[in-house]
């Protein structure tokens, strides 16, 4: 009998430095770790949205990239852990690829699983759906949302059916917001257009408190907000 129980401290021991390492690694690669050892008993997965979405074409070397193929198999695999309570997402980027980071977008709003964001020095162009996506989301004072149109480079759309194409993704777009927050698509189309804000482009620049009154995201906070709060839904959904 105490055999076994050595045996099975051993067993522990390792399956605990391998989770370590794993996790190690993942923060390295990912910028994605487990959150396990909290007073409130909840494991929370950390997910970091960071620099551009990097989408079928691989950006530059030097570029902080945020890769597609590695945050969605992992937004699977925390669907179908029983271990994981909930999802922490925290977002700065600038955007990206628009379809791939939309896809991450619907994956995070389909989850079972509680989920809140946090946007934390900004969250522009497609980065604006990955924040509504979760349950809950809240955006530091000093944070920053970009909304602004659809476009490839600033190239000039000269082929109706391109122009037909990037107006359908728009949509889409604005839609998915609409969907996942209070703001209208009335109203994500109208700041998209906006001309009075940027002096060389298009759309509209939000800071903290004005995507709060906008309805875009729930409650402007930090980190300790962001977490109590993911602990509270989590122990709303195990009542």
């Amino acid at each position: 009998m105490k055999q076994k129980r050595e045996e099975e401290r051993i067993l522990e021991a390792a399956a605990e430095q391998k989770y370590r390492e794993d996790s190690a690694e993942d923060v390295l690669e990912t910028g994605q770790i487990r959150m396990s050892n909290s007073r409130q008993q909840h494991s929370i997965h950390l997910l970091s949205i960071i620099g551009e979405v990097e989408g079928h074409e691989c950006l530059p070397s030097n570029s902080k990239t945020t890769k597609y193929e590695h945050i969605l198999p992992k937004l699977a695999q925390i669907e179908d852990d029983a271990s994981v309570d909930g999802v922490l997402i925290l977002l700065n980027t600038v955007g990206g690829d628009v379809e791939s980071g939309l896809a991450i977008a619907e994956m995070i709003a389909s989850l079972s699983k509680p989920t809140v964001s946090l946007v934390l020095g900004g969250s522009h162009s497609i980065g604006v759906p990955l924040a509504v996506s979760a349950d809950y989301s809240y955006i530091v004072p000093t944070g920053t949302m970009v909304i602004h149109p659809v476009r490839l480079s600033g190239t000039v759309i000269g082929a109706p059916q391109t122009y037909d194409y990037f107006r359908s993704m728009q949509d889409r777009i604005a839609g998915f917001i609409e969907a996942h927050c209070m703001v209208k698509a009335e109203r994500i189309e109208e700041m998209m257009m906006n001309t009075g804000m940027m002096t060389k482009d298009l759309g509209t620049i939000l800071v903290g408190h004005e995507a709060v009154a906008e309805g875009i995201i729930n409650e402007v906070g930090g980190i300790s907000e962001a977490v109590a709060k993911l602990h509270f839904m989590i122990r709303e959904r195990m009542i």
